[in-house]
């Protein structure tokens, strides 16, 4: 009988409210993983600036950082500074949507409510559930709305668009339709659309960039942007002013992260002056690139294979097929997982995992932290 293999979740970077990354001591960072604690195995973590949200196998939901809190029978959850969404299980057959104001510790009455018919939800062994892997919310399991911050908390999508995976970023949005093609919309001054413009869009708009690749995951950040297609290439592109696209930036980036401690509490200051943007032009040199309006082809290292990619406000975390965790970005709080706080303009290996004899299975990057689910390597 093959021996079963035990997974945990891990974290590292800002937890200057007391969020859940591991010892929970009081410093402001980890630098390097942590395993995560909580009342039973978790399954699931959201994270918003401040606090972080853990869904546990028994369905139940825990807050840890500036708010706390928690609640039984969450089948999924979705942490924002503005807004904490829960899936709810009610009754056999149906689910509820509640959204919470975060500080409300999860007592007296939610916002919003709404109720979705639901299937029944499979879950493999010692594993994060697929719900939780292809992060539910902010879609709806009917995939015909999903959830915003801000009333009406929630918007309906076309139809025809059969979507399959749906990310926020601070100020746009990704869609992943079950074709493998890609859209996006929102604001666009960062380059963050993909369309090759700094313009907004208000309706979703086709990657023209990326049609005839077939995608298996999107990813959206603080203005910079992800995609794995299904051969396990990478595209990226937005705002590159961190490394965060893993292309040459400016020199002195990191002593300019370092002034970021001034940032407001979701990270949305912004300092970039005209005078520094450099949008890249396709075919023509650059010395840095602090704006890419088109998606970009990303190669990691010894030519491995994506398989799902996460973003934080200005860092880059991807698994690939192998097991390994590449991080790059911002690192002042350690959300690069590399033991310091330097900031990367290129992939790097988390050596942590490797060293353990990890394999890496899920990542979700919070706006200064990251989040692992891990699981031990096959004995050979």
């Amino acid at each position: 009988m093959a021996e079963k293999r035990h997974g945990a979740w891990f974290g590292f970077g800002f937890c200057g409210f007391g969020q859940a990354l591991g010892s929970g001591n009081s410093h402001h960072s980890v630098h390097t993983p942590e395993p995560l604690h909580a009342s039973d195995d978790i399954c699931q973590v959201s994270a918003g600036w401040s606090y972080t949200a853990l869904v546990t196998r028994g369905g139940r939901v825990e807050l840890s950082g500036s708010v706390s809190g928690a609640a039984d029978g969450c089948r999924d959850v979705w942490a924002s500074e503005e807004l904490l969404v829960l899936l709810r299980n009610k009754g056999s057959s149906s689910t509820e949507l509640q959204a919470w104001v975060p500080g409300s510790a999860l007592q007296g009455e939610p916002v919003w409510v709404r109720n979705l018919v639901s299937g029944a939800k499979g879950q493999g062994e010692d594993e994060p559930s697929r719900e939780s892997r292809m992060g539910t919310l902010p879609l709806l399991p009917c995939a015909r709305a999903y959830v915003t911050p801000e009333p009406p908390f929630c918007q309906p999508l076309a139809p025809e668009l059969r979507v399959r995976q749906l990310e926020l970023g601070a100020e746009h949005v990704l869609l992943l339709c079950a074709t493998g093609q890609v859209f996006s919309w929102g604001a666009g001054r960062h380059g963050q659309l993909g369309h090759g413009t700094l313009e907004a869009e208000l309706e979703p708009r086709l990657l023209e960039a990326l049609q005839g690749l077939r995608m298996a995951k999107v990813a959206a950040g603080g203005w910079h942007s992800v995609c794995v297609s299904e051969t396990g290439d990478i595209y990226i592109w937005g705002w590159n002013e961190s490394g965060q696209l893993a292309l040459p930036t400016r020199s002195g980036t990191e002593k300019k992260a370092e002034r970021e401690e001034e940032l407001n509490e979701d990270g949305l200051k912004e300092e970039l002056a005209v005078a520094e943007v450099a949008v890249a032009d396709v075919g023509a040199p650059a010395h840095f690139i602090a704006i890419q309006p088109f998606p970009a082809l990303l190669d990691l290292p010894l030519g491995s294979d994506a398989v799902m990619a996460s973003c934080g406000s200005r860092h880059t975390a991807v698994v690939t097929r192998t097991g390994e965790l590449y991080t790059w970005g911002w690192g002042k709080y350690g959300q690069l997982g590399h033991k310091d706080s330097t900031s990367l303009d290129r992939p790097c290996c988390v050596e942590y995992f490797v060293e353990r004899q990890l394999e890496v299975r899920a990542v979700t990057c919070g706006p200064w932290n990251t989040y692992v689910y891990a699981m031990e390597r096959e004995k050979s």
